[in-house]
């Protein structure tokens, strides 16, 4: 009975929002001189267009619309907050494009090509497409910072649904101090081989809902970075690229918290990892309460990943005593096939490990018929049961681990059927 009560609250709530958003003025971005021919610089038009938006004194959500079947070049813009309405809903029908090199940027040192700072109560939908084109800085050394495609910082009650996100240049979308938030049915691509192009990236925000999305890029399909709490994470289908992350964590020293993350019916095909906590040497804060469950996997490698001597490329890490603090992560009904022979790594820190890890019902096996799987860990303790390949540093388990219930969801978590369509992950 409850569930059902909490059902209909969020069903109540979400599809209010959507009567709102039909019900508001609308504000063309043609209206304040947009051309949408791909060539002009059409942000300033942009930019009049969103004063308008957000300084509209009204009861209903006003729409900055960007329309269909044309294309905009945008340079690096803002659109800033607070707004006066209490709600705002930015349509993407159309396309809109980054300079097509990194010198025809005017703002060589922005590291955000499109921001949204201190909107609450933002919706961002629609059909359209956000092309970072980012080929162009991912096969050249050049001097300015290579941006991130779309961030939205400080925004409450965040709804982003819908869209296509192609080529960032960087991340494709970074999602930082902000509450509530709710994504879903997107799609975000950039070849196997682009640099550090993550699907999405999270900082510093909490009660996070991402679902119901096709991520393949050059780096994480999804990254859990720190200061993020209560995130749940569902029916993501991941790959290429090097699955869902949570870290780096604690890089030059630093303090890191992660807590209260849900990963469930999610899968991996082809990618460098699968399900990954990441830290580096040095750093202190903890990661806990992480559960990964119902998990499909297809010639992924390191298929289960912890790693406390996390050292990308190029850094020359040293050995340091002390590391962020991993605990209570449970893996349950993980299936599938491994591209590598060591499919399950537990590389834990010497001075604090991993502690009071569960794995329950793992059955991974190598897409090379024949080929033995095994599992290799370090300063790690917890229980296993029915797991394969058999990780022999944890206790054995004659019954499953209980499931833990997820997070609380954020407000604007609807049925599926409020949505546009998605075909089934797994």
């Amino acid at each position: 009975m409850q569930y059902i009560l909490v059902s209909f609250l969020i069903f109540y709530t979400y599809s209010s929002h959507l009567s709102e958003i039909v019900c508001g003025q609308t504000f063309s971005v043609l209206d304040y001189d947009a051309v949408g021919d791909g060539d002009t610089d059409d942000s300033q038009a942009f930019v009049r267009a969103w004063e308008a938006v957000c300084g509209a004194e009204t009861y209903d959500v006003p729409t900055l619309q960007i329309p269909e079947e044309k294309t905009f070049l945008l340079q690096p813009t803002k659109f800033k907050g607070p707004c006066k309405s209490n709600r705002v809903h930015v349509q993407v029908l159309g396309k809109l494009v980054a300079p097509e090199t990194p010198e025809a940027w005017k703002e060589c040192e922005t590291d955000v090509w499109l921001t949204f700072t201190d909107v609450h109560n933002l919706t961002v939908n629609g059909s359209g497409q956000i092309d970072g084109r980012g080929s162009s800085w991912w096969s050249k050394v050049v001097k300015c910072h290579r941006p991130k495609a779309l961030h939205f910082q400080g925004c409450h009650n965040l709804l982003l649904t819908g869209l296509t996100h192609v080529n960032s240049p960087k991340a494709h979308i970074s999602i930082s101090n902000c509450r509530y938030v709710y994504v879903a049915n997107l799609t975000i691509t950039a070849p196997e081989d682009s640099p550090n192009t993550d699907g999405i990236d999270i900082s510093n925000s909490n009660y996070v809902n991402i679902h119901s999305s096709y991520i393949g890029t050059g780096d994480d399909c999804i990254a859990i970075n720190s200061g993020c709490s209560n995130l749940n994470i569902t029916t993501i289908k991941c790959g290429p690229g090097h699955g869902i992350s949570v870290g780096s964590l604690g890089q030059d020293g630093a303090y890191a918290t992660v807590e209260n993350v849900y990963v469930k019916n999610c899968s991996f095909s082809g990618t460098q990892n699968g399900v990954r906590i990441k830290t580096w040497q040095g750093g202190s804060g903890y990661a806990k309460n992480i559960t990964f469950e119902k998990i499909r996997l297809h010639a992924a490698k390191n298929s289960i990943i912890i790693d406390q001597y996390y050292c990308n490329g190029g850094h020359g890490c040293k050995n340091k005593s002390s590391a962020v603090e991993i605990s209570d992560v449970r893996y349950m009904d993980i299936k599938g096939t491994s591209a590598k022979e060591d499919a399950i790594i537990f590389n834990c820190n010497q001075f604090s490990g991993c502690r009071n890890i569960v794995m329950d019902n793992i059955n991974i096996t190598s897409d090379v018929p024949g080929e033995e799987l095994y599992a290799s860990c370090y300063n790690i303790n917890g229980t296993s049961n029915s797991t394969l390949p058999c990780v022999t540093c944890l206790s054995n388990s004659t019954s499953s681990a209980p499931y833990p219930a997820p997070p609380p969801l954020a407000p604007y978590a609807a049925p599926q059927a409020l949505l546009a369509p998605y075909s089934p992950l797994i």
